[in-house]
């Protein structure tokens, strides 16, 4: 396996390192090598078929792109049309079916009256009033200082404790540092400019954005196997856990990650009606349940089976388990600046830089991780291809 004549590697193939591939490829004209220690390109927004109804399934759970970042948006519309798909979410508690955000449908509906707008403000403001901002120690404080007890007892409390497998008067108050409300009947869940899903699906998207003569993907290669054999100083871009690329010398990142239980239903075409269904109330183990064909209402699908996920949060505590969400503690966050810190020597020692989430232990959106990797083409990897200027090790493009 060859390493020679590339102009700039890639370790990983998620949004973040095809956005730089791309770029490089089609701006520069320049060599990129791919390397992915999984069996298929797109990170976790990769998407495919279930075999037995054709439904197409977000493997790592669902994603829904949405933005208001007009580059963004006419970058990405490039390699693929978007259905008008706009998301909602619904959530059960006690057996009666709400929408979310909280709105004013919400609270009509749960205080059982019909309030108008400055009323319910005025209630919320009145059950908020329970614990004053400086009074506040914890996440149940915080929650109830925003909304309320009793809306936070409803649809907070055990959604979050089965979340964080944490009591919330052991979380810290930043984790919520707001709780939207709505005074009108708006249940959008995003408010972005720009929404939808990629017609053709996910993995089609991501395969254009491959598919450049300049680029060549290696699919199955662990970056750590073969890194010795790349020619020393060739630019690299480095994707993968932060912590993992100094083996852990600083301790290990904390991480959240979901189990997804899948099963294909065969009694019925629709199991719950809508995309995503919370489920607020702590007898139910799982946070929520995806029924994927509600997001392509415009395809063909099966109308006797169809395909639901239901999903389950914890610790990140094997080797095994995909990382999703960075933990925002004092000890991560220590950590975090340590290999900053190690970060930093990597640019001038070996010319590889970090980014996307798992490099720069981030929590990205999709849009958001393609937003940092065209920065990062325009501020790094350009002006270091085409004018032989230094990597800068920086987290920031």
């Amino acid at each position: 396996m060859s390493f020679e004549g590339y102009d700039l590697v890639i370790v990983g193939a998620g949004f973040f390192g095809l956005t730089i591939a791309e770029r490089t490829a089609t701006q520069l004209d320049k060599r990129v090598l791919i390397l992915e220690r999984r069996s298929h390109i797109g990170g976790n927004a990769y998407s495919e078929a279930e075999p037995e109804t054709g439904i197409e399934v977000h493997k790592y759970g669902a994603h829904l792109f949405h933005t208001s970042n007009k580059r963004v948006w006419d970058y990405v519309t490039q390699f693929t049309e978007f259905t008008p798909y706009q998301h909602r979410v619904f959530t059960n508690h006690q057996g009666q079916v709400y929408p979310l955000p909280m709105n004013l449908a919400m609270i009509n509906q749960f205080f059982g009256r019909a309030f108008t707008p400055d009323e319910a403000r005025q209630l919320i403001a009145e059950q908020a009033a329970e614990i004053k901002p400086e009074d506040v120690k914890n996440l149940e404080d915080k929650a109830v200082s925003l909304i309320g007890r009793k809306l936070y007892e409803a649809f907070i409390r055990h959604y979050t404790a089965k979340q964080w497998e944490t009591d919330p008067k052991e979380l810290a108050p930043g984790i919520i540092a707001r709780l939207p409300v709505r005074y009108n009947y708006d249940n959008r869940y995003f408010n972005d400019t720009f929404e939808g899903l990629p017609k053709h699906g996910y993995t089609k998207w991501l395969e254009r954005m491959a598919d450049h003569p300049n680029i060549e993907v290696r699919l199955n290669v662990d970056y750590f196997d073969v890194r010795d054999q790349i020619p020393a100083g060739t630019p690299t871009i480095y994707t993968g856990p932060l912590d993992r690329y100094f083996d852990f010398s600083e301790g290990k990142l904390g991480w959240r990650t979901v189990d997804l239980e899948q099963e294909v239903v065969t009694t019925t075409g629709d199991f719950q009606g809508t995309p995503v269904m919370n489920y607020a109330d702590e007898d139910v183990p799982y946070t929520r349940i995806l029924e994927f064909r509600h997001f392509h209402p415009e395809r063909d699908y099966p109308t006797d089976k169809t395909v639901i996920v239901r999903e389950y949060s914890r610790f990140a505590t094997k080797d095994d388990d995909e990382p999703y969400y960075p933990i925002n503690t004092p000890e991560n966050r220590a950590m975090l600046e340590r290999y900053r810190e190690l970060v930093k020597g990597e640019a001038e020692k070996r010319n590889v830089i970090f980014g996307g989430r798992l490099g720069t232990y981030k929590y990205l959106d999709m849009h958001m991780a393609i937003g940092s990797a065209l920065s990062m083409f325009d501020n790094k990897i350009a002006p270091h291809l085409t004018e032989g200027k230094p990597l800068d090790g920086s987290f920031d493009a």
